[in-house]
């Protein structure tokens, strides 16, 4: 069975990930162990365990959770698939088919339709086979990976003949067809119908990798269009969970799991890229065995958040038997109001969207590292089975386009390390925004936390009011709303301070309706983790064209000034002055700062400038008034430039060397609006803020700049 327990022997998850005061946050825990778990909240000041920075800074927060609760293992079950709670009832012959394209033939039994104990399966060898009760018949021809294949189910009640038939609409595999006698069968009587997996003992079992379309059950030895008793277009309500049945009887479904829609079809032939232009060629849904988006556990503790209670970074520490767990969540301030003129925006986006992160070069021994520093112990790499991420691979080979924050992520947690190499903390997302939040609470500056959802949700007023908004080190995913709210406020006098690199660069879409869900499509270009299957740019929860941010024209260079142009290993280098940042309308920005080399030290990579890397592109919409305050220099050979700025091996989109392109830029612009915008470029710059207790050139830089703003 698909029902799983987690190996981790404390856990949990929190939704909403953000509140406000007033508002309620649910916590949703598993324990292995009997007895009671202990939880309560701290608010998190930095998240890195290296102790050669601040290390975890937790402080308590008198709350009414600070007790005891009744302990108990939650379960989860992967694998999508649709169900029909009630279906048809047909007496007499009977049919069940559907085109197929089968991504893992031969990996185990999988269930294609599962209807009032008729089975219509590939087998273990991955040949379509038909059971009913106890009997079982195949063709024994194999169905190769990835071809597009009719598969029919037939039990004709008089000769009592089970029939499983396949026809391939490929030359490479055998039209099949085998016959078993299964006299005096039981007939299809209304019970609960199951497209992509099988039922045991009440859970889902046995899933199908690969797309289904067009499945059906008919009332005759054949299929007959006059005689459709059930048959679901998946072309229909494309954006929703819903699978409608076309038929008569209404026997209407929903999924589970969300597998993929908006896929190509038997019949997509190129012609059309939208599947709003042509559902027809789009009546495919992918399923996939490890799909895994709400473990759907219910809430251990409910709590409201009380109205007097500051915006800031929290964790829920939960203890049981000597095990821990901290579960991050958010509080922003009351709706309307602001408690500070500067606003943080936290990249929930983006730390769900790498979420439960298993990395490609993830090596055992990294975790020897991280423990000797306090590290957490847990690693997503090793713990598969709680749902990757939509920078990993479903086990059939197709890239996981869907995510959600309702489940542990196990890469968010306080002293959570991603790398296990190079100099620093190897610190993403979570953990290498807390040098920033650290050094706000080093400084004195007060601040209010914006996330992400609240930015999509309520675009710019969530924002409105504000002197400064800064970003955290990576702010990679936006959706237009995010976007605009942003755009709005830098050009309506807001000031804005990119504090990363690689922001802006890839389109997300919300589900508005399933909460904590949201969509990615890698479309043409860019660095990507997987690359989506020709046809399937667009994505299904919004119907907008998926893929870079630059492609649907808003390259990141509109907004921040800076856009992404190169990746390196997690390797930082320094920052060296220009001669324009030693203009006299400037002398501000570097007040107190003697050095021409800057960042040369850090955290994060053991520079300010590493990782992934932006840079000024006029052409790309850098404003012309750009003011490049400092470049980075000296990165090691196996940085690389992005690949939408390749046009061949020799020749690239903005015609100069590829050496050139390789280099973080540091600027400064201001806005007609009245607005100014300070960028960096870098995703290791804040992990310089910390280093010498934020006494250095990079903290004095920051700090020039913020306190301006915020005059």
């Amino acid at each position: 069975m698909t029902r799983q327990f987690p190996r981790i022997p404390i856990i949990g998850y929190c939704h909403p990930l953000s509140v406000r005061p007033g508002e309620i946050i649910g916590f949703k825990v598993s324990c292995a162990g009997d007895g009671d778990f202990s939880a309560r909240v701290l608010h998190s000041i930095c998240a890195d365990a290296n102790p050669d920075g601040p290390g975890i800074i937790e402080e308590a927060v008198e709350t009414s959770i600070e007790k005891d609760y009744t302990a108990r293992p939650q379960a989860f079950n992967p694998g999508s698939y649709a169900i029909i709670e009630t279906g048809p009832t047909v007496e007499g012959d009977l049919t069940i088919a559907a085109t197929i394209w089968p991504t893992l033939p031969g990996d185990g039994e999988q269930v294609i339709f599962s209807a009032g104990g008729f089975e219509l399966f590939l087998d273990t060898d991955g040949a379509l086979a038909a059971r009913v009760g106890d009997i079982s018949v195949s063709t024994g021809k194999p169905l190769l990976s990835r071809q597009w294949c009719f598969a029919r189910l037939s039990y004709t009640k008089a000769s009592g003949l089970l029939t499983i038939a396949q026809q391939p609409d490929e030359i490479w595999t055998d039209t099949a067809e085998a016959s078993v006698a299964a006299p005096n069968q039981s007939y299809l009587d209304g019970l609960p119908v199951l497209i992509a997996a099988g039922l045991n003992d009440g859970f889902a079992d046995n899933h199908f990798d690969g797309k289904i379309e067009a499945p059906g059950i008919y009332a005759a030895a054949n299929v007959d269009p006059l005689r459709i008793a059930a048959k679901w277009d998946f072309a229909k309500q494309t954006s929703s969970l819903v699978v409608e049945d076309t038929g008569k009887g209404g026997y209407h479904g929903s999924l589970v799991n969300h597998p993929a829609r908006a896929m190509t079809g038997s019949g997509w032939d190129g012609s059309e890229m939208n599947w709003q232009h042509n559902p027809e060629h789009y009546g495919a849904i992918h399923f996939h065995r490890d799909d895994i988006y709400d473990f759907g556990w219910q809430n251990d503790i409910e709590w409201m958040v009380p109205e007097d209670f500051a915006s800031g970074v929290y964790v829920l520490r939960i203890t049981q038997g000597g095990h821990e767990d901290a579960i991050p969540f958010y509080v922003c301030p009351p709706l309307g109001q602001r408690t500070a003129d500067l606003a943080v925006l936290v990249s929930t986006f983006t730390h769900v969207i790498y979420g439960n992160h298993s990395r490609p070069d993830f090596k055992p021994e990294w975790m020897d590292r991280h423990l000797a520093r306090g590290g957490y112990p847990y690693n997503p790499a090793q713990y598969e089975e709680l749902g990757c991420s939509t920078y990993n691979f479903h086990r059939d080979g197709s890239g996981i386009c869907h995510c959600s924050h309702l489940r542990p992520l196990l890469n968010t947690r306080p002293g959570y390390y991603t790398m296990g190499y190079g100099k620093g903390s190897g610190l993403r997302h979570f953990q290498a925004d807390s040098h920033l939040i650290w050094w706000l609470h080093e400084k004195g500056i007060p601040y209010d936390i914006v996330t992400d959802k609240e930015l999509h949700e309520e675009g710019y007023s969530a924002i409105q009011g504000y002197k400064t908004v800064t970003t955290g080190s990576h702010p990679e995913y936006h959706t237009s709303n995010t976007l605009d709210a942003l755009l709005a406020f830098r050009n309506r006098g807001g000031n804005f301070m990119y504090l990363g690199g690689n922001g802006f660069y890839w389109r997300v879409a919300v589900h508005e309706q399933e909460h904590g869900i949201m969509e990615i499509r890698r479309g043409e270009g860019g660095i990507r983790a997987w690359a989506a299957e020709p046809g399937e740019y667009y994505n299904a929860f919004d119907g907008n064209y998926g893929g870079l941010w630059r492609r649907s024209g808003r390259p990141p260079q509109q907004l921040a000034g800076l856009g992404f142009t190169s990746q390196g290993q997690f390797e930082g280098t320094y920052y060296r002055r220009t001669e324009e940042s030693y203009a006299p309308d400037l002398v501000w920005l570097f007040d107190g700062i003697g050095e021409e080399v800057l960042g040369d030290f850090g955290l994060s990579g053991g520079g300010a400038a590493g990782y992934e890397l932006d840079r000024v592109d006029v052409r790309l919409g850098s404003p012309p008034n750009v003011r490049v305050l400092a470049q980075s220099e000296q990165h090691p050979d196996h940085f690389v430039l992005v690949p939408e700025e390749l046009l061949t091996h020799l020749t690239t989109l903005p015609l100069q060397p590829i050496d050139d392109l390789i280099r973080a830029d540091m600027i400064y612009f201001e806005v007609p609006g009245g607005g100014k915008v300070f960028s960096v470029g870098s995703i290791t710059f804040c992990g310089s803020l910390p280093w010498n207790g934020g006494d250095n050139d990079i903290s004095r830089l920051v700090e020039n700049v913020l306190r301006r703003f915020l005059e």
